[in-house]
């Protein structure tokens, strides 16, 4: 779906919006897709894909950060959504997302996207780290993680698929005390 957007954040071809209401027909391609959605609990109905919209915009008046959704800059074309959410808000620790239309993957969209989405949350937000989980059966989100610098930390429950997720955590390199164990995640 081509679309005319404005942009907070831009990549080399990527291009970072903010959901607004308008946007539910973005939200359930995306959500609705059971090859996206199968490794977060889905896929989603069109009324579930809303209730996620609804909560991607309040999340952004409330902490000023969201799962943005994200652009092909050359096609203006939906690509999916990649972003933050506060995870440990009081410490400074916010959890990072991707999560991209089936027609992007294996195109390095999913690293493009995450590196721009650490930068603003290292460099805009003074984040202290960032976590991230998956699924234990979604090998690629593991190797991307790995990619980007997250280091295992340990499994958490996740209730939407009932699993406990391998998780990880990436240091801000301007942060210089270390956190002792798994504790201050």
């Amino acid at each position: 779906m081509s679309c005319v957007r404005s942009y907070f954040l831009k990549t080399e071809r990527l291009g970072f919006s903010e959901w607004n209401e308008s946007d539910s027909s973005l939200a359930e391609m995306l959500w609705g897709d059971s090859k996206v959605s199968f490794f977060i609990g889905g896929p989603f109905t069109a009324e579930e894909a809303s209730w996620r919209l609804r909560r991607e915009i309040e999340m952004r008046i409330a902490h000023k950060v969201q799962y943005w959704p994200v652009f092909l800059l050359q096609e203006n074309k939906f690509a999916g959504c990649a972003g933050l959410r506060p995870y440990k808000n009081d410490e400074r620790v916010f959890e990072m997302g991707v999560h991209l239309l089936p027609g992007c993957w294996g195109q390095g969209f999913g690293q493009e996207a995450a590196r721009a989405v650490i930068k603003f949350g290292f460099e805009r937000l003074g984040a202290k780290s960032l976590f991230a989980g998956h699924h234990p059966a979604n090998v690629a989100s593991r190797r991307l993680l790995e990619r980007l610098g997250f280091r295992f930390t340990h499994e958490e429950f996740y209730a939407p698929t009932g699993l406990n997720h391998p998780s990880y955590r990436l240091m801000n390199p301007g942060v210089t005390t270390a956190p002792q164990g798994d504790a201050d995640l």
